[in-house]
C-alpha cells in the first residue's frame, strides 16, 4: 500500500453524501459502503482501535473509491446495488438467491391456489406468509387444496382432468361455474390463511371425518382425523394481548463480540405467524448495517401495514426508500414487541457463542497453520471429491471454504464422462472447473485439496500448469480408517498434522463435506435414473401420468410402497397392475 497516496487519498474526501468501496491489492472489491459524510466515514476506517474483524478488513485494504451521490437516500439505495453486483467478503449479505416460500390465491375469474417465492411479479394477486420453509407452504396447500376445489391447470383445458373426478376441482373448463362460488372459497381461504378463519375449516373437516366414520370407512376418517391435528399444528400460534388486527413487522438489533443479531416478529391479525432471525460478522456501524438489512429484506418480502423499529433509530433515509410506514413506538404493546425482538436476539447470539466461541478461534489458528504448511495464504480453499456407481453414472462436487469455513454459494456439482478411471475424473473436473473460471474472470483460489494420494495431486497439477495457472495442489492424505491424516504437497513430501490440532478438525469437515456433497449429488441422479428406467417403460404410462403418480406418493420409494389399489386412485386400474407389477418384478 502507498500509504502517502492513501493518506492523500483521505485527507481530500468531500464531505457530502455518498457510497464508498474498499479494495484489496488485486483491486477485488471486499466492502461497499454509504455515508452521510465520505470524509469523516472512511477516514473513521483508519484512525483509532476497532475490533479483531474490523482490524482484518481494513490490513486487506490497499485503495477505495467513492461514488459521491445528492442526497443519503441515494447513498443507500446505491449502497445496496453495488453489494448485490459485487457481493463484496466483508459485507453482510441478508438475502440469499432464494427466498421464502408464500401461498398464492390469484385473482382469475376461476382462480388457483399455488406456492411463489416472488411477490413482485402479480401485483393483483394476494399472498399469504411467509412460511419458514417449502416443507410447511406444500403441506398447508395441499391441505387446502382438498378442502376447496380450486382449478389446478395454469393454462384452461379443454376437458376436466383427474382432479375434477377426485372432487378436487369443479371443472370450469368445460362446465359452467358461478364465479361467486370461487369468491366465496377464496375469501374462506384467506381467513385461515390470516390466522382468523380455521374454525370454519375444522368443521368442514369434522363433518367429513364424520360422514366417513358413518360410510365405515374408517380409513379415510383417520385421514380427516390427521387433517384436523395438522390445522390445529398451523393454526396454534402465539395470540399476544391487546395486539392490533391487520399486519405489521417488528424488527430490532443486537450487537456484540463483533457479530449483529437481528431478529423480526411478523404479526398478521394479531398473532406472531412467523419471524426472522440472522446473525453475522459485523464489519461497519451497527446501525448501518441492520438499514441495509431491511432494504434487502423488503426487495424480496411483501410490505405489512406497518414496520415497527426501535426509537434510537435514525428512519429519515428509510421512509424514503422503504414501501410502508414506519413507527417508532414508546410505550404500549408495539413497545413491548420490540422488547421481545431485543431480548431474543441477544439470547440468540449469547447462544451462539456459547456454542462456537472456543470453535472460532480453533478454526482462524486452523487457517494459519494451513497457510503455514503450504507457505502461502490459505484464504480460499477448493476441495474436489468423484463419486460413482461401478464406473457408471460418475459425477464430481467442488467445495469451497473461506478463512476456514464453507461457502455454500460456491460449490459446484459436475456430472462427468462415465469409464473414465478416478485420475481421469480428477483430470476433467479441475479443467472444467477453472477453464470456467479463466473464461468468466471469477476469483481463484489459494490452493486445491485433492481427496486422494501422489496421482491425484499430479493429475491436478497437470491440468493447472496446462493453463498456465500457480495454484497450490495438496493431497488429503489417509489412515486406515478412511480419516485424513497428513497432507501431501506437490512435491510429494508428507506434510504431517497434528491429530489434536484444529488442522485436523478442520480438514476432516472439509473431507466429510465434499463427501457429503458429491454422495448426495450422486443419490438423487441415480433416483431420477432408476424412476426414468422402470417408469418410462411401462405402457399407459407417459409424462403426465408420471407426474401425478410422484407426486401422489412423493417419491420413487414412496411409490414402490403404495398397494394396487392404492396407485389405481391415480391411473387406470389395467395400468395400475403393470406399474405395481413392474415396481415388484425382482420380488
Amino acid at each position: 500500500m502507498n500509504r502517502a497516496y492513501l493518506k492523500a487519498k483521505l485527507q481530500n474526501l468531500p464531505d457530502e453524501p455518498g457510497s464508498y468501496q474498499m479494495k484489496d491489492k488485486t483491486g477485488e472489491i471486499i466492502y461497499v459502503g454509504k455515508a452521510k459524510n465520505l470524509h469523516n466515514r472512511v477516514n473513521q476506517y483508519f484512525t483509532g482501535a476497532h475490533d479483531y474483524k474490523t482490524t482484518k478488513m481494513v490490513s486487506h485494504i490497499e485503495d477505495f473509491d467513492f461514488i459521491v451521490t445528492r442526497t443519503e437516500k441515494e447513498a443507500l439505495v446505491l449502497e445496496i446495488n453495488l453489494i448485490k453486483k459485487y457481493r463484496p467478503r466483508y459485507n453482510i449479505m441478508f438475502i440469499d438467491d432464494s427466498s421464502y416460500p408464500y401461498i398464492k390465491l390469484t385473482r382469475e375469474p376461476y382462480p388457483r391456489l399455488v406456492i411463489s417465492r416472488d411477490m413482485r411479479r402479480d401485483k393483483k394477486a394476494r399472498y399469504f406468509g411467509p412460511f419458514p420453509d417449502a416443507t410447511a407452504a406444500r403441506e398447508t396447500l395441499k391441505l387446502l387444496q382438498m378442502l376447496y376445489p380450486f382449478r389446478r391447470c395454469t393454462a384452461m383445458p379443454s376437458k376436466v382432468c383427474l382432479y375434477y373426478h377426485m372432487g378436487q376441482c369443479l371443472g370450469p373448463c368445460e362446465y359452467e361455474v358461478d364465479p361467486a362460488e370461487y369468491q366465496k372459497m377464496a375469501d374462506e381461504v384467506a381467513s385461515f390463511l390470516n390466522g382468523a378463519g380455521s374454525g370454519e375449516v375444522l368443521r368442514k373437516l369434522q363433518e367429513r371425518m364424520e360422514q366417513a366414520s358413518a360410510d365405515m370407512n374408517f380409513e379415510q376418517a383417520a385421514e380427516y382425523r390427521n387433517m384436523i391435528d395438522s390445522v390445529k399444528r398451523v393454526v396454534d400460534k402465539q395470540i399476544l394481548e391487546t395486539t392490533p388486527r391487520g399486519s405489521l413487522d417488528a424488527f430490532a438489533w443486537y450487537a456484540d463480540r463483533g457479530y449483529l443479531a437481528i431478529q423480526g416478529f411478523l404479526v398478521r391479525q394479531g398473532a406472531v405467524l412467523s419471524k426472522e432471525f440472522r446473525l453475522q460478522p459485523l464489519y461497519g456501524d451497527a446501525e448501518e448495517e441492520f438499514t441495509s438489512f431491511l432494504v434487502q429484506y423488503y426487495e424480496d418480502h411483501p410490505a405489512a401495514d406497518e414496520l415497527i423499529l426501535p426509537k434510537e433509530l435514525d428512519i429519515s433515509t428509510l421512509q424514503e426508500v422503504l414501501p410502508l410506514p414506519i413507527v417508532q413506538p414508546q410505550k404500549g404493546y408495539r413497545s413491548k414487541l420490540l422488547e421481545m425482538c431485543v431480548h431474543n436476539a441477544k439470547k440468540q447470539l449469547d447462544l451462539k457463542f456459547e456454542i462456537v466461541e472456543n470453535q472460532q478461534e480453533v478454526t482462524e489458528q486452523a487457517v494459519r497453520e494451513l497457510s503455514r504448511l503450504a507457505k502461502r495464504p490459505m484464504h480460499r480453499v477448493e476441495l474436489f471429491d468423484n463419486s460413482h456407481t461401478a464406473g457408471t453414472l460418475t459425477v464430481a462436487a467442488c467445495v469451497v471454504y473461506v478463512d476456514g469455513l464453507p461457502s455454500k454459494k460456491d460449490y459446484r456439482l459436475y456430472k462427468l464422462h462415465t469409464g473414465n478411471s478416478d485420475v481421469d475424473s480428477m483430470k476433467e473436473v479441475v479443467y472444467r472447473r477453472y477453464y470456467r473460471l479463466l473464461s468468466e474472470k471469477g476469483t481463484m483460489p489459494d490452493a486445491i485439496l485433492v481427496d486422494g494420494g501422489w496421482t491425484q495431486v499430479e493429475a491436478a497439477k497437470s491440468v493447472l500448469d496446462s493453463l498456465h495457472l500457480n495454484i497450490k495442489v495438496m493431497g488429503l492424505v489417509k489412515d486406515d480408517r478412511h480419516t485424513t491424516s497428513a497432507l501431501l504437497d506437490e512435491n510429494g513430501e508428507t506434510l504431517e498434522v497434528n491429530k489434536d490440532s484444529g488442522l485436523f478438525f478442520l480438514l476432516t469437515r472439509m473431507q466429510d463435506e465434499v463427501h457429503r456433497v458429491a454422495i448426495s449429488y450422486h443419490r438423487r441422479l441415480r433416483a431420477k435414473e432408476q424412476t426414468k428406467s422402470i417408469l418410462d417403460e411401462i405402457e399407459g404410462i407417459g409424462p403426465k401420468r408420471k407426474r401425478l403418480l410422484l407426486r401422489k406418493f412423493g417419491s420413487f420409494t414412496g411409490l414402490k410402497k403404495a398397494s394396487e389399489e392404492e396407485i389405481a386412485e391415480v391411473v387406470p386400474a389395467k395400468t395400475a397392475a403393470l406399474v405395481y407389477e413392474a415396481l415388484h418384478a425382482e420380488e
